[in-house]
């Protein structure tokens, strides 16, 4: 069984709340950009097919574009998910450190006939112990999480450099195929971005 968390070590979650906000703003933002890279990836594949032999190189890599699109939709929605149970875990810790700050008062006020309320005390005590345990757990989760879709965004990197390279030789169509690299590359840029700052989010403090 988990001992208590000392009184003294619990804090107010609210930089907890404020980092859940954050996390769900950037992961609605890299879903919107996963989309974006999906259509982006399926006119780059009309395209390769329209310039023919010349872009055949660059279609294979559109193709895989599309697959990284994919995959990485898959990604932010595990991570909404982590973070929706976040917003339950929080909600726990709330309750529970408000209710345990009310019977901290009362045995104050209650001087040496708190017998039983500081039995009560106690077990308040190790439910927000068990809460903040279930917080960190999930923090973990998510850290590893982004750890792995990062790792996911830096091959899709390397796809948008190597579709640049072969734009180069699609002929007639070359002009257009850059176009198309250039805005995989700036579009996955932002999403390294926003990995970044999901990187830097801690649900629990400190």
């Amino acid at each position: 069984m988990n001992a208590p968390v000392p009184v003294a070590e619990l804090r107010p979650p609210s930089g907890e709340l404020v980092s859940i906000v954050r996390v769900n703003e950037e992961i609605k933002a890299i879903v919107a950009t996963a989309f974006r890279i999906n259509l982006m990836a399926l006119n780059a594949i009309f395209l390769a097919k329209r310039a023919g032999n010349a872009a055949l190189g660059f279609g294979v890599l559109s193709n895989e574009l599309r697959r990284f699109a994919q995959d990485l939709t898959r990604h932010m929605s595990a991570l909404r998910e982590m973070t929706s149970g976040s917003v339950g875990c929080v909600t726990g810790v709330v309750q529970a450190q408000r209710n345990l700050g009310i019977l901290t008062a009362a045995v104050r006020l209650s001087g040496e006939g708190a017998g039983g309320m500081r039995d009560v005390r106690k077990k308040g005590q190790a439910r927000l112990a068990d809460q903040l345990l279930k917080l960190r757990a999930l923090d973990t989760r998510l850290s590893a999480a982004v750890e792995e879709t990062q790792q996911l965004v830096e091959l899709g990197g390397v796809l948008a450099r190597s579709a640049k390279i072969e734009a180069a030789y699609g002929g007639s169509f070359s002009p257009a195929l850059m176009q198309v690299s250039t805005d995989f590359a700036e579009v996955i840029a932002q999403i390294k971005r926003s990995l970044e700052i999901l990187g830097k989010e801690r649900l629990v403090k400190d």
